[in-house]
């Protein structure tokens, strides 16, 4: 069943899912796995699981426990490409429609989307 609601719980999920599908892709997975391994169940990825989900929980939500600087980590990525986030804006989109309602879902993507266009800018990709 869609979530017509955004909880911090549903937020979770999704990261998780997220990252479950990202790291089966070509593309985008070897960015995440040279810094965080391919196992979800370690540390350093429930760390990462846990902060983007303050993440999104803050953009979505008003919640206020992230703490981090979201642009900071892709300065020291090496072969980010615009293609690499124009596929992890699929990746995403596809996720988020399959755990939200429509509505609910474009909220995410327009979001997700502004924040890959200002990276981009930033990097000069």
């Amino acid at each position: 069943m869609l979530q017509n609601e955004i909880t911090k719980e549903n937020i979770n999920t999704m990261v998780v899912k997220f990252y479950s599908v990202v790291l089966k892709d070509e593309s985008v997975g070897p960015f995440f796995i040279e810094k965080l391994g391919d196992n979800l169940g370690t540390f350093l990825w429930q760390e990462h699981i846990k902060l983007l989900t303050n993440f999104w929980a803050s953009i979505a939500l008003g919640d206020t426990e992230y703490r981090g600087n979201p642009f900071g980590p892709h300065t020291r990525l090496q072969g980010l490409k615009r293609e690499t986030f124009d596929q992890w804006l699929i990746l995403f989109f596809s996720v988020v429609d399959d755990i939200y309602t429509p509505e609910v879902s474009a909220q995410f993507k327009e979001r997700a989307t502004i924040i890959a266009g200002n990276f981009m800018r930033n990097l000069n990709l």
